[in-house]
C-alpha cells in the first residue's frame, strides 16, 4: 500500500460519549476515514501512525440527514467511521499522538 494513501485515510478521531466509554471499556478508537477506505487500509494507517498493534476494524457508513435552512433544504454528507480496537495491552493516546505528527 502506498503511504501517502495511508496517510491520507484518516480524517480526524471522533471524540463524543460513546466513542470514549468504547476507548474505556473495549479498548477501542473511533475515527472519521475517507469513504473509499477498506479495512486493510485503515488498519495499515493506524498502525503507520500511531505505532499501535490492531486486532481488528470494523466500518460504519452513517448516511447524511436531510435539513432545512429556511426556505432552502439541504442534505448533510455521508460520514464513513471505523472502529478500531486495539490489541491487548496496546494504548493509543491522541493527545501525544497529535504532538507528534505536528513536529514532522
Amino acid at each position: 500500500m502506498n503511504q501517502e494513501r495511508l496517510t491520507k485515510v484518516i480524517l480526524a478521531p471522533v471524540v463524543s460519549e460513546k466513542s470514549n466509554m468504547l476507548a474505556e471499556k473495549r479498548n477501542q478508537m473511533t475515527f472519521k476515514v475517507l469513504p473509499n477506505a477498506t479495512k486493510q487500509e485503515i488498519k495499515a494507517a493506524v498502525e503507520l501512525l500511531f505505532g499501535v498493534q490492531i486486532a481488528s476494524v470494523t466500518t460504519v457508513t452513517t448516511k447524511g440527514k436531510t435539513k432545512r435552512f429556511g426556505r432552502t433544504v439541504g442534505r448533510r454528507s455521508d460520514v464513513k467511521k471505523a472502529y478500531v480496537s486495539l490489541v491487548e495491552g496496546q494504548e493509543l493516546d491522541l493527545e501525544s499522538a497529535a504532538a507528534t505528527v505536528d513536529k514532522e
